[in-house]
């Protein structure tokens, strides 16, 4: 693991628990992240990414969420150990999240305007004017596309896409160290991602951030990450840089069927192959590789005994697959 990293995720385990029920969401998870550097977490629904992300920002529910072991570094500071007025302090300033349904962000009753302007008052540390205030709202509005007149208007009267500007606008407001976006482009059509993805690189560039990146699409990962993480019921099966996935042959069979299920439109094969099966039971996940029931190379070894990470340099693969392949990698 990088001792200079930004972030530094070691042995993370989530559990939700309702009554006698207990959901594994995140199982022992091992990340890390740079400065400047963007970190694609992928993974089916229910996969374990939203779950990460809000454990890094302390936001899990109260009385259903906990974490079990593991720890989050945040540069240097353990995230986990902090009263929470210490974390408000760092949440929404240093570590910033767009949220997957803008519908639960903005508040109704309120102007979009006022709405990004608590959030840069809340960390007003360096004691701005109103005027400062008002003008850095202007700027991020314009920023995402939104012309800033239209600050004085309520959430109701924008689209769902304009809505999803809005709140990426709040969380670039503070210009974080970290930003985690949670399948930030979802309610945009096709042109509409593109620009907001390229405006999202470009500050990302421009302020030396860190990004976190959850979606389940794979060209926008290509497009955008210098990492990649995949995550299977809570696991990160597969690890590695943009050249172990999208230049390397070499693959868990899981993101092998992640890559399968993409449409190729230039292909002679116009079907498309989707992972056969359904994601296991959280509350009664299978023995040994969670993959196994849908893998179509799994041996009796897979269905007793949990796969270590086998490491092939940078690339890192939960498989027992590739056993012979890392030992030859030394």
């Amino acid at each position: 693991m990088e001792t200079n990293a930004l972030l530094i995720v070691k042995d993370l385990e989530v559990v939700y628990t309702s009554g006698h029920t207990m959901v594994q969401a995140v199982n022992g998870i091992d990340f890390s992240l740079e400065r400047g550097e963007t970190l694609g977490l992928v993974g089916e629904t229910g996969a374990g990414k939203t779950t990460t992300a809000l454990t890094l920002l302390r936001l899990l529910p109260d009385r259903t969420g906990r974490v079990l072991k593991g720890s989050v570094i945040f540069d240097d500071v353990p995230l986990l150990a902090l009263s929470e007025a210490e974390m408000q302090a760092i949440r929404g300033a240093r570590i910033s999240m767009i949220f997957q349904d803008p519908m639960t962000v903005l508040n109704p009753v309120i102007p979009i305007g006022p709405q990004i302007e608590e959030a840069l008052f809340l960390h007003n540390t360096e004691g701005h004017s109103q005027a400062a205030l008002a003008a850095r709202v202007d700027e991020m509005l314009e920023l995402v596309g939104i012309p800033a007149i239209r600050k004085k208007e309520y959430p109701h009267q924008f689209s769902g896409g304009m809505k999803q500007r809005v709140v990426i606008a709040m969380a670039l407001a503070c210009s974080p160290e970290l930003l985690i976006a949670d399948e930030p482009t979802t309610a945009l059509d096709v042109t509409i991602q593109a620009q907001v993805l390229e405006q999202m690189c470009v500050l990302k560039e421009k302020m030396n951030m860190s990004m976190i990146l959850i979606t389940h699409d794979l060209g926008i990962v290509a497009k955008t990450c210098d990492k990649v993480a995949v995550l299977y019921c809570g696991e990160i099966v597969e690890y590695g840089t943009f050249e172990d996935f999208y230049v390397g042959q070499r693959h868990h069979p899981y993101t092998a069927g992640l890559f399968g299920s993409i449409p190729d439109i230039y292909g002679e094969e116009a079907r498309l192959n989707p992972i056969e099966g359904m994601l296991p039971d959280p509350t009664d996940l299978p023995p040994g590789c969670k993959f196994n029931p849908r893998c179509p190379q799994a041996m009796a070894l897979c269905k007793r005994q949990l796969p270590p990470a086998y490491a092939m340099g940078s690339h890192q693969i939960k498989c027992h697959l590739f056993a012979s392949e890392a030992d030859r990698h030394g």
